[in-house]
């Protein structure tokens, strides 16, 4: 079947889907209006409001340093969206890249490729992240280049599996007797047929990299202070946790929420990619 037989055939969009992307579309609107939604500056501090209630001046009150909590969790919620966002696109690519060679090629090609990727899925995620992180140095392209290391292997894995399976089918024997260059094949005929498996694992691979940031910053080896971060939100609000919960709780929320809207997104493409 192809991509535009199984289009047509297509459900229309999941319950799921529909749901995550809406929760996504909010916090996505929320980062992106912070400026315009609180009259603060998240990293401004005020000694004279430190540790304030909600108030009708502070929605969700003031942290240790008198910072408007409400501002910081917007502003929060932009970065780490988009360094979720934005770390997965090398991996993405490169893994889809690389998997596509494996799998297309095979032979010396992909038990080459195989070894690297089998070396680095021997390492548990997170603990190769927090140690490329540490060696690197604290901060946003630390983070992003430790990600880009480690997480090419799972969409390489899973492209790598899609492509040779597809590569004995009918229509890629018949381009190649056709004398179709290997470029136009992959890239023509192969890639939009097996897209859809790395671009849902994708969703779930935002959760997991937003969860590193968020404990890397926890751990101070993530985004430098003052920056607004939800991990460093929750570092700095844990002391307080008996007298001003919401400093930790509500940045803990907010990844939870997070990670449920990308969890329904990449079950609700699931559903709806699947032909019918």
């Amino acid at each position: 079947m192809t991509l535009a037989e199984a289009s047509a055939r297509r459900a229309p969009w999941p319950t799921t889907l529909i749901v995550g992307v809406v929760l996504l579309a909010g916090l996505a609107a929320a980062g992106l209006l912070a400026p315009w939604l609180t009259p603060y500056d998240p990293e401004a501090q005020s000694l004279r409001e430190t540790l304030q209630p909600p108030s009708a001046n502070h929605w969700l009150g003031t942290d240790h340093l008198g910072r408007d909590v409400l501002t910081r969790l917007l502003h929060a919620a932009r970065l780490d969206l988009a360094i979720g966002v934005g770390a997965i696109v090398t991996p993405f690519v490169f893994g889809t890249v690389i998997g596509g060679l494996a799998g297309y090629y095979g032979g010396w090609v992909d038990t080459a490729i195989g070894a690297v990727i089998d070396v680095v899925m021997a390492f548990p995620y997170y603990v190769l992240v927090i140690a490329l992180v540490f060696v690197l140095g604290p901060g946003i392209p630390s983070i992003f280049v430790a990600v880009a290391i480690v997480g090419w292997v799972s969409y390489a894995r899973i492209v790598r599996a899609e492509v040779a399976a597809e590569a004995r089918r009918d229509y890629v024997l018949a381009a190649r007797a056709l004398g179709y260059s290997d470029a136009r094949i992959l890239l023509r005929h192969i890639l939009p047929n097996t897209i859809s498996q790395p671009l849902i694992y994708a969703m779930s691979d935002i959760v997991v990299v937003i969860v590193g940031v968020v404990t890397l910053s926890y751990l101070g080896l993530g985004v430098p202070p003052p920056t607004a971060d939800w991990g460093a939100m929750i570092a700095a609000g844990q002391p307080f946790m008996t007298t001003h919960w919401m400093l930790s709780t509500l940045p803990g929320i907010a990844v939870v929420v997070t990670g449920l809207a990308f969890s329904l997104i990449g079950d609700g493409l699931a559903r709806w990619m699947r032909p019918v």
